[in-house]
């Protein structure tokens, strides 16, 4: 059975202080994962949920990461390719913003077998709600209690329809 990732990220002011919150859902466990940027934006917090969770996996793992950033979704499945062959430009000629998470996340996905959904936010997808709960708790600097333990124990739906 693959491993099921649900990301998101916050920012309060855009830029400003930030959170990300993120579960890994392996076939006995589930592990909760969240942190805090002082000054930040929206879109470094969708990137930094997608990186920890990913960096959280060992080698040759299969997982489904399930996000409601479009940008981070299309950025690491579609555009990274160009953005790399054009050294770092994008279409219009400008320097990519994030630069130093996307080589990040990139350097995460080697040697895993990913697959890359979009959902969307604030559509009563269970667990996306509850990263979104733990992202903005961190942006708002609390500490949320992240849970760590059996699958079975874990209360938040981790299905994509409800």
């Amino acid at each position: 059975m693959s491993i099921t990732i649900f990301t998101d990220g916050s920012s309060k002011g855009n830029p400003g202080p930030g959170g990300w919150g993120a579960i890994v859902a392996y076939t006995d466990k589930v592990v909760e994962l969240g942190g805090r940027e002082e000054h930040t934006t929206n879109n470094r917090m969708e990137l930094s949920a997608a990186i920890y969770a990913i960096e959280s996996l060992k080698q040759s793992e299969v997982a489904t990461i399930y996000s409601d950033s479009t940008y981070v979704v299309k950025g690491i499945t579609e555009w990274i390719h160009g953005w790399h062959r054009n050294n770092w430009k994008t279409a219009g000629k400008k320097p990519v913003e994030n630069k130093d998470l996307w080589l990040r996340l990139f350097d995460a996905i080697q040697n895993k077998d990913l697959k890359w959904k979009v959902i969307p936010g604030h559509a009563g997808i269970h667990a996306n709600e509850r990263c979104d709960e733990i992202a903005t708790s961190f942006a708002d600097n609390l500490l949320p209690v992240l849970y760590d333990g059996s699958r079975a124990g874990y209360t938040t739906k981790l299905e994509v329809n409800g």
